[in-house]
């Protein structure tokens, strides 16, 4: 049969019924005849392009990424850091075993030589994107052999251009972890490799966040039920058991200095008490479809509209042409995950946009998929001639660039100066502060901000003072090594309780990092407007509640983004009058 370079085909009139279901049944093998798709050298030079990108580029945009993990990561590896009640041994619900990896690796790194501390970030960052690729690459080959070309080729520039991929692929999250599984595991199982689909998902679950699991269901209902292997799939789940979660409990225990199975506390703290996250929170389902929106645009409302455009399709091929053995079953069943997933999260009070971290992959591949199957089933009712179908992808993912690299930049363009700002403090002049052994920069209202310990200069600390906040911040580590993660510190709890300790009189900050946004409250005031402060740096930071039109915030317009939105100014201020040595 011949075919056109890019997808055609032919009229009734010349191929008979069988031939005609056929041609069909395999373009769902190939997809698009004769795409040409990328080797798989330049596809991981595609995608590791982009995370490296992030990894140098990204801004943190979850407190939780800085002090639930960089800030116990710095505490491992130069002996001070924050501790959040989550790493208390009295609740001891976060995994030390996770840190502990990212600890190792830069222990051998660091053992070349001394390096300073923002490069050992922006190390760690990109290794998390090395691996990262390195488990798209393996998802994009099982999409290749399965999904055939030209499913693989739209995934490829979704997963390259995501601005979700450009958050989530660097950030040292336990949820970015389990996405990491997910590429691996949702690869290997279309590639045929089960064990490893099974450890993978595993790895996710112990090491990450046990939440991750539940990506695995269709995995072991294919396993279990389908191919009815109860034996193989016991035998590697026990695998999974001994050769990660006793050596996570080991190491857990080892910090704690007491038995822990960090897993299975966050469970039971989500899941089971009385109050769980809601503390933190809570936010409609419409929380979740906005962020899915920003973060893959047209992809996600093709990608979750699948459960519907993909058996109509189908249906519709399977009636037109007698004897087309429809795929509809597979692809749904493959794609799951991703409704699995919603169907939980979706319901949950508690909203936070690394929740969906997990399921990126699935929403990638929901969005190749759909296109591919649109592409398919225009091309099976146009039979009067041949058609040419290519362009459909071709408009799609023109448009879904386009917005992707938008909302990057917007991302960038509005919110880096949160991490900038501290850049300057290694440039600062400190010679009448060279008596203190410790100078201290303190934060009100912008503590969720901080970057983390990696980018403050040596002798340097980070305090708080007062603000209109009234949670529960977190404190320093008691001592260094085991020492500071085994001791209870007082005055934590799980209630979200605001506790005053934490707070510092404002004449011993020598620093003060600060959004001047023009509003002003009693425990916020105007600092640069104040005799005993001097800004010694500002920098342009969007201000969300003065900006009125979510749509110019939201996306990177040329010549209307600075107009149509609001700024603040993010400072960094020098007491001038009135400082003391700690």
């Amino acid at each position: 049969m011949k075919h056109h370079k890019n997808l055609y085909i032919k009229t009734a009139a010349q191929m008979s019924t069988q031939e005609e279901s056929t041609y069909i049944q395999s373009e769902e093998t190939s997809n698009v005849s004769e795409v040409k798709l990328p080797k798989t050298a330049t596809a991981f030079h595609f995608l590791m392009s982009a995370n490296l990108f992030s990894a140098l580029i990204n801004n943190i945009s979850d407190c939780d990424e800085t002090y639930n993990y960089w800030e116990p990561l710095h505490h491992l590896i130069y002996g001070k850091g924050f501790e959040t009640w989550e790493y208390s041994p009295v609740y001891a619900i976060r995994s030390w075993a996770y840190i502990h990896v990212h600890y190792v690796f830069t222990l051998v790194f660091l053992g070349f030589a001394q390096f300073e501390k923002l490069i050992i970030f922006y190390f760690i960052r990109m290794v998390l994107g090395a691996f990262c690729t390195v488990c798209q690459l393996q998802f994009y080959e099982g999409v290749v052999l399965r999904f055939g070309n030209n499913v693989a080729k739209i995934l490829l520039v979704v997963m390259v251009c995501a601005p979700g991929m450009f958050i989530s692929s660097t950030a040292f999250l336990p949820s970015s972890f389990c996405m990491y599984m997910t590429y691996l595991c949702l690869g290997t199982w279309l590639k045929g490799n089960l064990s490893q689909a099974i450890l993978a998902i595993a790895c996710g679950a112990i090491l990450g966040w046990p939440f991750c699991v539940v990506i695995g269901i269709p995995l072991a209902i294919d396993i279990f039920i389908r191919r009815q292997k109860y034996m193989f799939f016991i035998k590697w789940c026990v695998i999974a058991l001994l050769t990660m979660l006793v050596p996570c409990f080991a190491i857990d225990s080892f910090y704690y200095g007491k038995p822990v199975v960090a897993c299975l506390n966050i469970l039971w703290y989500n899941v089971f008490s009385k109050h769980g996250p809601d503390l933190y929170g809570t936010e409609p389902a419409s929380y979740y479809l906005l962020n899915g929106i920003l973060n893959f645009n047209v992809a996600f409302i093709t990608g979750i509209c699948a459960i519907i455009i993909i058996p109509c399709l189908e249906c519709s091929i399977a009636i037109r042409y007698r004897g087309y053995r429809s795929p509809v079953l597979l692809l749904l069943f493959t794609l799951s995950p991703m409704y699995i997933w919603f169907l939980i999260f979706f319901l949950q009070p508690h909203k936070e946009e690394r929740f969906l971290f997990p399921i990126y992959p699935c929403i990638c591949l929901s969005a190749a998929v759909t296109v591919g199957t649109i592409q398919k089933a225009f091309c099976a009712f146009q039979l009067n001639k041949y058609i040419n179908v290519i362009w459909i992808s071709r408009v799609f993912l023109f448009g879904y660039i386009m917005l992707s690299l938008s909302r990057i930049a917007a991302v960038v363009q509005g919110y880096q100066a949160s991490m900038h700002i501290y850049l300057n403090l290694k440039n600062i002049e400190i010679s009448d502060l060279k008596m203190c052994n410790t100078k201290i920069v303190c934060a009100g209202k912008e503590w969720h901000r901080f970057p983390s310990s990696f980018f403050l200069p040596e002798n340097f600390t980070l305090q708080f003072i007062e603000s209109d906040f009234h949670g529960q911040l977190p404190q320093l580590f008691d001592g260094q090594g085991t020492q500071g993660t085994r001791a209870v510190l007082p005055n934590f709890n799980q209630e979200n309780l605001e506790q005053k300790d934490r707070y510092v009189d404002m004449d011993r900050c020598h620093f003060l990092i600060d959004f001047d946004s023009g509003e002003t409250s009693q425990n916020e005031p105007q600092f640069s407007k104040m005799e005993s402060w001097e800004v010694l740096k500002e920098l342009d930071y969007i201000y969300s509640n003065g900006s009125k039109s979510r749509l110019y915030r939201s996306f990177y317009i040329p010549f209307y983004y600075n107009v149509k939105n609001t700024f603040g100014k993010y400072q960094l201020l020098r007491r001038s009058t009135h400082w003391s040595c700690m």
